[in-house]
């Protein structure tokens, strides 16, 4: 069975980490999997959103495979098979597979079903909606071990939470629940288990109604104009705007409003 399920309805992308025995802990057969997918999901224009979340219900990611993933990279383990060594060769592969260094255009909503930890965490800081199971938990735990998180953490970590409460849960390592997280703006929605997957379907359906060039260009903005000064923002506001403003589907959506129909965008 393959670690990683890529799913495709209505132009939404379901993808959903698939080892639930080893609370879908990131092997090196999901990493180069997850690289795969997005760089598919960012270069098909039939995908409109995507989810991703994790097989069961105990969890969503519970970070590195300790057995697999840590020992392969910190030299413990020698290679074995192809996926093995593609994570040792490529290192866009570990990159691709957090969002790091790999811009991901596509809304991109996590449906967070249980826990929620180390490496499974820094993949969630990388989405742009956030749905949360009741009992899910939240953390870092690296510290605790003698690691650090390097999946993106330590750098999208503080810009979406208070400093010094992000360099506690960095720093001690310790877990939040998932109503702690919602508070500190972290997750959208806390709800019971079985309503995760059909919130974030929901929610999905409605972003890939809209125009994909539209939110394409909002999504890459936002992520450019991050750390930028104000008018180098707005440099990114004015570009976006005149793609978009050139485009069909912008002559489209005020048009079908006026004639009170459903849009027909195009991605172009």
């Amino acid at each position: 069975m393959s670690a990683l399920l890529f799913e495709q309805q209505d132009g939404i992308a379901i993808l959903t980490l698939n080892r639930p025995e080893a609370r879908n802990a990131i092997s090196p057969e999901m990493a180069c999997r997850l690289a795969d997918a997005f760089q598919r999901i960012e270069t098909d224009p039939a995908i409109r959103c995507a989810v991703l979340t994790g097989a069961g219900d105990r969890a969503f990611c519970a970070g590195g495979d300790l057995a697999l993933m840590l020992p392969l990279l910190t030299g413990a383990r020698a290679p074995q098979d192809d996926w093995d060594r593609r994570v040792l060769e490529d290192p866009a592969v570990m990159d691709r597979s957090a969002l790091r260094r790999f811009q991901l255009t596509t809304p991109l909503i996590a449906a967070i079903n249980g826990h929620c930890l180390a490496g499974g965490m820094e993949t969630m800081l990388a989405t742009d909606i956030r749905i949360a199971a009741e009992h899910a938990t939240f953390g870092l735990p690296e510290a605790k071990r003698g690691l650090i998180p390097f999946a993106g953490a330590l750098v999208r970590l503080p810009r979406q939470m208070s400093h010094c409460r992000a360099m506690e849960l960095l720093l001690t390592g310790d877990a939040i629940s998932a109503a702690e997280a919602q508070a500190a703006g972290l997750v959208n929605h806390v709800l019971p288990g079985p309503e995760v997957m059909p919130r974030a379907l929901e929610i999905a359906r409605r972003i890939a109604a809209n125009g994909p060039l539209a939110t394409a260009q909002i999504k890459r903005t936002v992520l450019e104009a991050s750390g930028r000064t104000l008018a180098e923002g707005y440099g990114l506001e004015d570009r976006a705007r005149d793609i978009v403003m050139a485009s069909e589907d912008a002559r489209e959506g005020p048009r079908a409003f006026m004639e009170k129909r459903p849009a027909r965008f195009r991605g172009r």
